[in-house]
């Protein structure tokens, strides 16, 4: 770690003593001369960044807070103080959520049920500008998404075509006129898109065709 505990300040944003409590004792174990500051709330943590002369070098954020969640609050904190680098600490194992609040700008993601040396070991990656994440959060995100884990199914040329034309918000009428077609070979082309996309109407057939990129 290249920067000395005495420069860290270190914020833990959490409501629950209990775990206040754990996460001192363990870093000032680990970092007997970093300054430890504790916020039971998202507004006191923003109030106290938009005072301090000092950069909080790192916050654990909670996910879900009195006033707060930590997507949100964790999107308020880079905006605030972009140097401020941010862990998601929670309970919550959920991908999308995990996926979240690194799209907000979090630096990683650990579970609250982490030991000692699994926590500090993600705190000095952050701190060395790495992304960290707790082992079961690593395993979490290699899991494809539901929509990655979808295999694209194969289209023909003219599978493909009308599924522009239908991602663009065209009906089967106009799309059998600018093909030159029966509205009910249309109409076929639909039956079949959506058989083998695995879905039943069309916003879920132009959803699931984006997420896999094909329009």
């Amino acid at each position: 770690m290249s920067q000395p505990d005495n420069t860290l300040h270190i914020a833990m944003v959490e409501d629950h003593p209990v775990v206040i409590e754990g996460l001192r004792r363990i870093l000032a174990q680990e970092m007997p001369h970093a300054t430890l500051l504790e916020f039971h709330t998202g507004d006191a943590f923003l109030q106290h960044l938009r005072g301090t002369q000092h950069v909080v070098t790192l916050a654990l954020l909670d996910i879900t807070l009195p006033d707060t969640n930590g997507v949100e609050l964790c999107q308020k904190v880079k905006s605030q103080s972009p140097d401020t680098c941010v862990l998601g600490f929670s309970n919550h194992n959920d991908r999308a959520l995990i996926m979240q609040m690194l799209s907000s700008g979090a630096s990683g993601y650990l579970l609250k049920n982490v030991s000692a040396q699994e926590l500090m070991q993600c705190v000095r990656e952050a701190l060395d500008g790495q992304m960290a994440f707790s082992d079961e959060i690593k395993k979490i995100i290699a899991k494809p998404s539901a929509a990655q884990a979808k295999a694209v199914p194969p289209l023909t040329k003219r599978e493909r075509q009308i599924l522009r034309l239908i991602a663009d918000g065209k009906t089967s009428a106009d799309i059998a006129t600018e093909l030159l077609v029966s509205p009910f070979t249309i109409e076929t082309h639909r039956r079949n898109l959506m058989q083998k996309f695995d879905v039943n109407n069309a916003a879920a057939l132009i959803r699931l065709a984006a997420q896999l990129q094909l329009i």
